[in-house]
């Protein structure tokens, strides 16, 4: 069996999806690209995942994903496991530090788990060419602390950051956000086998099999088995 190399694990949840900083410009669109996607992904239709129980989850490609995403059985790890050459165990050590003991990808209304790093944000809007000045006062809650008082949870929060964030770009908003049980940053969404980031997008709100399998590109292509 082939080792699964963890050491990323002990930084942290954002630690993980955020490896090898420094070699991301052949994941980042460049800037006449990022406008061109952006003409592709209606901000509106990212504005519709909001949390609230009378709306289901649509992608940004405008299809309706399931309301209740499918969990991952058992098969499921084993199959990708075997695939990769690793204990299954391995696999869900990892989703037990990025998802926690329930090993959900999903939370609040059938939503993603994320993580809205707002620092990340702001180097992929640097990257992009959005000056985030004007967004300081009309789009506070991007720049503040979740406010989970408000929402009424933590994942509440993030997702209002983050539908907040889309207000101001799209593309940036899904790079700057950290995705699913295995907490991958969206700007590692080449690494992990998506042909875009509308893709990449769709498969982490579409099931935790879809997270699964985006989390093993990730790993091959990060030579990590």
């Amino acid at each position: 069996m082939k080792q699964l190399l963890l050491y990323p694990l002990c930084l942290g949840v954002a630690s993980f999806g955020y490896t090898n900083t420094s070699d991301t410009t052949d994941q980042v669109p460049a800037l006449a690209d990022s406008a061109a996607i952006s003409d592709t992904i209606a901000i509106s239709v990212v504005e519709a995942i909001v949390v609230d129980t009378s709306i289901t989850i649509d992608s940004i490609t405008g299809d309706t994903i399931a309301q209740i995403p499918m969990r991952l059985s058992e098969e499921d790890y084993q199959i990708v496991a075997e695939r990769l050459g690793i204990e299954v165990a391995v696999i869900k050590a990892v989703v037990e530090v990025e998802a926690g003991h329930a090993h959900c990808g999903f939370g609040e209304e059938n939503l993603p788990i994320i993580n809205f790093d707002v620092k990340i944000f702001k180097r992929f809007a640097s990257r992009n060419g959005i000056d985030l000045s004007s967004y300081r006062k009309t789009h506070a809650v991007v720049f503040s602390k979740p406010d989970i008082r408000k929402y009424g949870s933590k994942q509440a929060a993030q997702w209002a950051r983050f539908n907040a964030a889309c207000e101001i770009d799209s593309i940036t908003s899904i790079e700057g956000t950290f995705w699913g049980m295995f907490q991958i940053g969206g700007f590692n969404w080449k690494k992990c086998g998506a042909s875009s980031i509308s893709e990449f997008y769709k498969a982490m709100c579409e099931s935790e099999h879809a997270q699964l399998e985006a989390f093993a590109n990730f790993l091959v292509s990060c030579n990590m088995v």
